[in-house]
């Protein structure tokens, strides 16, 4: 017999750094789109762990490459070759149609490694340091200082500063904003192919067009975040390849590793014969063999079971389902979102109503001050749509009583 809850969140709280404010409930295990606590409750799970279990849970294939893999070998350091990697490397650089890979533990620090590379490139490319990057308004690209510097919220950034220098923001699909910004110094501009904690705000074809035509009329590096919005949740393997608007570097996590803690920055091979070379990057962890098993298996079985093409399938059943609710509650004011990541703005308070879905046994997430997230498994069905539709109806009609 386990120990109840109490005494886990207990034992959480009396050690683990106040860094969140987590809900009041221990999860176990789960089962497809199903995640259960300690109280044997069952929850229709439609946060994937921050866009991160696109497989759903318990996947028996999945569990086996990883457990076949640790019986194997887990670490060697990348001073020597390991299979996985190099197998996993073939397969994502062919699925986003570039030509270089480096992988890292996190999101965080793809993010960072592309922010080098980039630095790196127009350091070579005019001979000397200072310069700067572009980026969005109500961005995010991560929590460590140079992810932080890039990203567009000032109530992030305040209690860091001084950041990385030269970090100036424009206006997501705003594109005068973006060329008001540019001069020599300029070397790379980054955003999200869609903005995931700013709002669930996708790009407009026309601003990541003409984003992409300022950096080739300027030798400006488009880098492209593709952490929450990649690996099939927008119905094409990377977002921007809906767009047919390619970057230069591209930043990837979340999905790629389906729950095991893996992320990649990649790149064009004309950047990479132009920016980090041996002894300008590295890694202790990242591309080990665990690693390159786990990307190798999720990049194989998104292939071969069509997860873009369910994605297409089910995404305009859940935007239907989601304009309902908004039709039906005039708190709920717009629905947005590309594929199966989409947000309700509401005028009520979303934390409250993700709270108050919780004790439904709906999970949802929060983007901002005023967006419900939907980053559901890539695996959902009809079904566990009607099903989230219901639940959350019967939040918001008592929220709406409030």
């Amino acid at each position: 017999m386990g120990r109840n809850r109490e005494e886990i969140i207990k034992d959480a709280e009396d050690s683990i750094l106040h860094t969140y404010n987590r809900f009041p409930v221990v999860f176990d295990h789960g089962r497809g789109v199903y995640l259960y606590d300690t109280d044997g409750r069952e929850y229709l799970d439609f946060g994937a762990g921050i866009a991160v279990s696109a497989l759903g849970y318990g996947n028996e294939e999945y569990g086996a490459a990883v457990k076949a893999q640790v019986d194997k070998l887990l670490h060697i350091s990348n001073l020597y070759y390991n299979e996985p990697v190099a197998e996993a490397a073939k397969l994502l650089t062919e699925a986003a149609g570039m030509e270089r890979v480096f992988f890292t533990n996190s999101g965080t620090e793809a993010v960072e490694g592309a922010v080098k590379a980039a630095k790196k490139y127009a350091y070579l490319r005019d001979g000397h340091a200072g310069h700067e990057i572009i980026a969005m308004n109500h961005s995010f690209h991560g929590r460590s200082l140079g992810a932080l510097s890039v990203t567009g919220n000032a109530h992030y950034r305040e209690p860091f500063e001084p950041l990385l220098p030269g970090v100036r923001f424009a206006e997501f699909n705003q594109l005068e904003s973006v060329k008001a910004l540019i001069n020599e110094r300029t070397c790379a501009i980054i955003l999200e192919t869609v903005q995931g904690e700013g709002g669930i705000y996708p790009a407009t074809a026309e601003f990541l067009e003409g984003v992409r035509a300022l950096c080739n009329a300027h030798d400006i590096l488009l880098i492209l975040d593709e952490i929450q919005c990649g690996m099939g949740r927008c119905g094409a393997m990377f977002a921007w390849q809906r767009y047919g608007v390619k970057p230069d570097i591209m930043t990837a996590a979340k999905a790629l590793g389906c729950g095991v803690p893996v992320g990649a920055f990649l790149m064009t091979e004309r950047v990479a014969k132009r920016s980090l070379a041996p002894g300008d990057h590295g890694t202790t962890y990242g591309g080990n063999p665990l690693a390159g098993a786990v990307v190798t298996t999720v990049l194989k079985m998104m292939e071969r079971d069509d997860v873009t093409g369910h994605v297409n399938e089910v995404a305009p059943y859940l935007e239907q389902k989601l304009d309902e609710l908004a039709a039906s509650f005039d708190f709920v004011t717009e629905r947005r979102g590309l594929g199966l990541m989409q947000g309700l703005v509401c005028k009520k308070p979303v934390g409250e109503i993700a709270a108050q879905a919780l004790s439904g046994e709906l999970i949802v997430l929060t983007a901002g001050s005023d967006v419900l997230r939907f980053v559901p498994p890539l695996i959902i069905e009809k079904e566990h749509i009607d099903e989230m539709a219901e639940k959350l109806s019967a939040v918001f009609r008592a929220v709406g009583k409030i």
